[in-house]
């Protein structure tokens, strides 16, 4: 008699807890798109952006690069490493849109190592 009142409690309870939702690819190719156009990449790289822009359209965005180091020196910018991002991005997008999450996923943290802490 009890497992007939636990099993309903159990049931209700896996049906509200259900996982967070994670990031899809598609935002992060978003998010990334625009830290590598944004003033601190063009900074690194000491050009412009292939499509001119230098803002990422964000309300919290900086007028200008804040000056000093990442706190990780591992992390440095290199306009090679910007140039490499690049790539690796246009691979995540080939993935995202071909519906395979887990590459997209993986390539996307390949691009963030290579695009480094920009400034």
């Amino acid at each position: 008699m009890r497992i007939s009142y636990l099993l309903p409690t159990v049931l209700m309870l896996g049906a509200t807890t259900a996982p967070a939702l994670a990031i899809s690819c598609k935002d992060d190719i978003t998010t990334i798109e625009r830290r590598l156009d944004s003033s601190g990449a063009a900074k690194v790289t000491g050009k412009e952006p292939a499509n001119g822009a230098t803002s990422s359209n964000s309300s919290m965005a900086l007028d200008k690069a804040p000056e000093g180091k990442p706190s990780d020196p591992g992390a440095k910018p290199t306009a090679g490493g910007i140039t490499e991002a690049r790539k690796l991005l246009d691979t995540a997008k080939t993935q995202d849109k071909a519906g395979d999450e887990k590459a997209c996923q993986d390539t996307i943290t390949q691009v963030k190592e290579k695009a480094g802490a920009l400034p």
